[in-house]
């Protein structure tokens, strides 16, 4: 009875996978560092897999842990407000982004212009048409959103797992055709990445944001999964409830993108 459990809180056994994950970000960084200096991508390659890795022991481990009943309602709070603060991060990522964007596109300067003078976007660039692909592209991941939503109310409040499941492949399908359209449009694009900063800011901003839906979609297939092995209900489901914001998040940062680079950055 000594050490018999009287709190709410998940106290964690010792882990390997923070020091693995340190070490393979390490080694990843380092390893891209070389490559840069030419010394090929292996080191990099073989950092990122020890990255991949931790990522899928270490969230396996906290899947085990929600079936095993660790996850009390004071654990959940704190995982809740844990991925709040990750969005936050991730607000202020693309901040950076958008604050080098807005700073060109307002203070122009080129090599040989002073900055009253500067032209945005520069003399030579053929911007996209954002009312063709890029909007067609808006509304497949407000539609991708949408079904993400469609699949949390259908848990929720109807507890209804066959909605559920038709709302997640949904959104993740949706979520495939927005990076194949992406991807199409980066092939026609009349501009590169190097050479001129509007090029820069541009596949900077957007392609990251591509990373992320990407990732997003990694995530909401992985809830899939989850789902056909018949966890989540009602009360508890907090992996598919960071799922669904991350999801939306990504809604939103395009929305924005959308705006100020394809709309406003002509």
């Amino acid at each position: 009875m000594a050490h018999a459990k009287n709190h709410d809180y998940h106290i964690l056994p010792p882990s390997i996978w923070p020091f693995m994950g340190a070490a393979g970000a390490f080694i990843m960084l380092f390893g891209a560092t070389l490559a840069m200096h030419g010394f090929g991508p292996w080191m990099a390659l073989i950092g990122l897999a020890m990255v991949l890795y931790v990522m899928f022991a270490w969230w396996s481990d906290v899947v085990t842990e929600s079936l095993v009943g660790d996850h009390t309602p004071v654990v959940r709070i704190g995982l809740r407000y844990g991925f709040i603060m990750f969005i936050m991060s991730e607000v202020m990522f693309f901040a950076a982004w958008f604050w080098s964007f807005f700073k060109h596109a307002l203070y122009p300067m080129g090599p040989l212009s002073p900055a009253i003078d500067g032209v945005w976007p520069p003399v030579g660039i053929e911007t996209f048409d954002p009312w063709h692909l890029p909007l067609i592209n808006t509304l497949v991941l407000l539609c991708s959103g949408a079904a993400a939503t469609w699949a949390h109310h259908a848990l929720v409040h109807e507890n209804n797992r066959k909605d559920m499941k038709s709302g997640l492949i949904l959104a993740i399908v949706l979520g495939v055709f927005f990076t194949a359209l992406q991807a199409y449009e980066y092939s026609h694009a009349a501009f590169g990445f190097a050479g001129n900063i509007y090029g820069a800011n541009f596949f900077m901003a957007t392609g990251f944001h591509g990373f992320h839906v990407l990732i997003g979609t990694i995530f909401l297939t992985v809830c899939l999964i989850r789902v056909y092995k018949g966890h989540f209900t009602p009360e508890k489901h907090i992996g598919f409830e960071a799922a669904a914001w991350y999801w939306h998040f990504v809604d939103v940062v395009w929305l924005f993108l959308f705006a100020s680079i394809y709309v406003w950055g002509q």
